[in-house]
């Protein structure tokens, strides 16, 4: 049995990070970390394939394009292309209503940046332009900057109620291309800087809470077509209390036949998208149900005057051909600036997401930081020809994926036919009542609207995530779309330091017949490895949690460092303070012992006697006086005494008492203390007493009593370390030490095991041995170092259950 476990213990080496380093051969840091000289100088190197790559990965479609099959895919892309230009035309003129401009430039925004997309995009399958969100946060911004109350029109000395329109639509349109250029600046740099990255810390829940709360304002902001009225615009937080409890007071005032027109154009939406969608399987390509709406309702607007015969709102003239491209007025940059940084991020969350999602379904990859460069392209180019902020659409998207689309080839087609509408048919839609496009918005949301269940599932799955789905909806609803996602992002971070402030703690136990060490609280079958306690955190320490981590190591190894060091502190003092009264009486003694043999050597010569004798006596008389001053002195844990006086070598023999009471203790020798107790307590002389006292471990003053002799500390989840919880370490390393209680390091990234040299953690005391490279092979170097008597029962415990260490 022993024989086994000892030619195990042989064949299975220990691996501390020395030997790792040894056998691992790790590259010095220094050839990492290069200095900034050189690794400027290498990313400036230049040679054919890279640049060649380089400019691949600037144009994406050049790697593509070249090896187009028009067989394979040229009819497919026709037909997805064909059926998402379609979509655009009711979509690109209602989402301009959510922007506050006129529908026009909601077919703009659908022909140009799809086609600067198709160039520097690297998904196939998203399809780029109008979308709700940002059609709101657009709309904002108009409203805010370029007001009603702004261009109301003078006659004479009075103000009437009406607005001039062309005026007021003139300048909403260069406030919405000088924050959409914004955007897409931002946009751009961020790409260039390799920042694709922050679209991660928009969590499913926060963009979901987010786009449901969207969803709200956009709602809010259609019920003034829908109604017919005219409420007053509020802006900042809580304007959207304030515009519902304003189209309240307006409800006697609603407009009867344009709310019929906005009630049966929903009613027919609704009821044609859900055929179309039972009947999708049946069908090749889905039927266009908005466009005929647009189509139909024109047709009815145009016959029966609507207009003019019962004052329904309609779209109005729609110029034909295109606009050129016009510098955006940069005195507005300051005044939108974080709306644009705002649309920026939310746009490119949005985009990414989605194209993520198809590269998985269809196996090709989306690049990240280049999807931010073609978003930001799309926006800054289509800002010059007063588009404004676009990202893909989920609608649009599923449309070109499902119908076959393969590659942007769609896109070019689906923006000839936006061309071809604003060339040719853009005047045919001026009678298309707005009420309609409303009807169409609304009926797009449906699919957001579904989102409140997400409220029950997350209650299901998890309290956190639901809380920042609630918290973002509520914030963004009351404080608008620009502030509400700066308070749900921040708040979306803090439950991320909350969760690592306040990590699971555990200790682990060995699971018998494996290498693997496992939460005793959550297994069963795992065992407690005797002498040892593993802890382990689930999260990294650093500033924020390195006290708690401390703490929750006091409490899970049942060892309450403060008060015992304190403790045994104190009784060390009270063992000085004793030692010097002791010296004191002994040097008394001394003189008094000096005027005695002075008096002895004047005596009579007629007395005769022997010095050794009287120097005997008189140590005999000090020793009883020691004893006595002793025995006098109550210790609360410990009490020390000369067991006999000086021997022929000049030492004494110490013995030692535990208890509170002198009177009740029982007098044992120095082999009686416990393993815990370390030293021997001979002391050549009274001088020395201060020095054996200090050597002897807490566990022999009685107070507290434990059979933890290692500590081991699993930093498998720590992926860095700061200053702060490296100080920590060293204090853990000296409290415990100080009780006799060794700490050891597992699990270590070498990333983290870097940090920790460039911190100063390594000294004399605290050396790379005593960082295992897995816990198993900490725990081996206790049960090797610490005796065989914990090693002899550990191994009992494993043959009683059958298996091996």
């Amino acid at each position: 049995m022993d024989s086994g476990h000892a030619a195990y213990r042989v064949q299975r080496e220990i691996i501390d990070e020395q030997r790792l380093k040894e056998r691992s051969q790790r590259m010095d840091p220094s050839q990492i970390n290069l200095p900034i000289s050189h690794r400027l100088k290498r990313s400036l190197s230049c040679s054919t394939l890279r640049l060649k790559r380089s400019i691949v990965g600037f144009l994406p479609v050049l790697s593509w394009l070249p090896r187009y099959s028009i067989w394979d895919y040229g009819m497919p892309d026709l037909i997805s292309g064909i059926s998402v230009g379609i979509m655009h035309l009711p979509q690109g003129m209602a989402y301009a209503l959510l922007a506050s401009l006129p529908p026009v430039f909601g077919l703009y925004t659908s022909l140009y940046p799809p086609l600067i997309y198709f160039i520097f995009g690297t998904s196939r399958h998203i399809s780029i332009g109008t979308f709700t969100i940002l059609s709101i946060m657009i709309g904002g911004v108009t409203e805010r900057l370029a007001p009603d109350s702004d261009f109301l029109i003078y006659n004479g000395t009075n103000v009437t109620e009406e607005v001039d329109i062309i005026s007021r639509d003139f300048h909403r349109v260069q406030v919405a291309a000088a924050a959409t250029v914004l955007g897409g600046l931002i946009q751009v740099v961020l790409g260039l800087v390799q920042f694709g990255f922050v679209g991660t810390y928009l969590s499913e829940p926060l963009v979901r809470g987010y786009t449901t709360a969207a969803s709200v304002h956009a709602v809010v902001a259609q019920l003034k077509y829908i109604l017919g009225v005219s409420p007053k615009r509020f802006g900042g937080p809580l304007s959207i209390v304030y515009t519902l409890a304003d189209l309240f007071t307006l409800l006697p005032e609603t407009h009867l036949p344009t709310l019929l027109a906005s009630v049966v154009s929903t009613v027919v939406l609704i009821t044609a998208k859900e055929l179309n969608s039972a009947l999708r399987q049946k069908l090749l390509v889905p039927v266009p149900v908005e466009l005929c709406t647009i189509v139909v309702a024109t047709v009815i607007s145009f016959y029966t005057q609507l207009n003019e015969s019962y004052k329904i709102s309609v779209v109005g003239e729609i110029p034909s051909g295109l606009q050129p491209p016009s510098i955006p007025n940069a005195s507005v940059f300051s005044e939108v600036v974080l709306d644009a940084f705002a649309m920026a991020i939310v746009g490119y969350a949005i985009s990414i997401s989605l194209g993520k999602t198809f590269a998985l379904k269809h196996g090709y990859k989306v690049e990240s930081n280049q999807e931010l460069v073609a978003l930001g392209l799309s926006n800054t180019v289509g800002g010059f020809f007063q588009c404004f902020s676009v990202c893909s659409s989920m609608s649009r998207s599923l449309i070109q994926e499902s119908t076959g689309g393969k590659t942007q080839i769609a896109g070019v087609v689906s923006g000839v036919i936006v061309l071809v509408t604003i060339l040719k048919l853009g005047s045919l839609f001026q009678e298309l009542p707005k009420a309609v496009l409303a009807a169409i918005v609304l009926v797009n949301l449906k699919g957001m609207f579904k989102q409140y269940y997400d409220i029950v599932t997350l209650w299901r799955t998890s309290k956190i995530d639901l809380l920042i789905w609630l918290v973002t909806y509520v914030s963004t609803v009351l404080f608008n779309l620009d502030m509400g996602l700066g308070a749900s992002m921040g708040f979306a971070l803090l439950t991320v330091i909350f969760r690592t402030q306040r990590p699971t703690y555990s200790l682990l136990g060995h699971l018998p017949g494996t290498e693997l060490y496992l939460d005793m609280e959550t297994h069963k079958e795992v065992m407690e490895v005797p002498g040892i306690t593993i802890f382990r955190s689930s999260a990294t320490m650093y500033f924020a949690n390195a006290e708690l981590y401390l703490e929750a190591l006091k409490k899970k190894s049942g060892l309450d460092i403060g008060k015992m060091l304190t403790y045994k502190r104190r009784q060390e003092a009270k063992e000085r303070r004793r030692e010097r009264r002791a010296e004191r009486r002994a040097q008394r003694e001394a003189k008094r012992q000096k005027r005695a043999l002075r008096e002895a050597s004047q005596r009579s010569k007629k007395t005769v006697f022997s010095v050794e004798e009287e120097t005997g006596q008189l140590n005999g008389d000090m020793h009883r006086e020691v004893e006595l001053g002793w025995r006098e002195r109550e210790n609360s844990t410990v009490f020390v005494i000369p067991e006999t006086a000086r021997t022929s070598d000049g030492r004494h023999t110490w013995m030692y008492l535990k208890g509170t009471d002198p009177d009740t203790t029982t007098l044992g020798s120095v082999s009686d203390l416990h393993d815990g107790d370390t030293t021997t307590l001979d002391s050549s002389s009274e001088d020395t007493l201060s020095r054996d006292l200090e050597r002897v471990s807490l566990g022999s003053l009685g107070k507290w009593t434990w059979d933890i002799h290692s500590i081991i500390l699993d930093f498998s989840t720590a992926n860095f370390i700061d200053t702060v919880a490296i100080k920590t370490l060293r204090n853990i390393f000296h409290d415990f030490g100080e009780i006799g209680v060794d700490i050891y390091l597992s699990g270590c990234q070498a990333l983290v095991v870097e940090q920790l040299e460039r911190g100063g953690f390594f000294s004399d005391v605290i050396t790379e041995g005593c960082v295992f490279a897995t816990v198993h092979d900490a725990v081996l170097y206790c049960l090797k170092h610490r005796g065989a008597e914990t090693v002899h029962s550990y191994e009992n415990a494993l043959d009683m259950s059958g298996t091996r260490l």
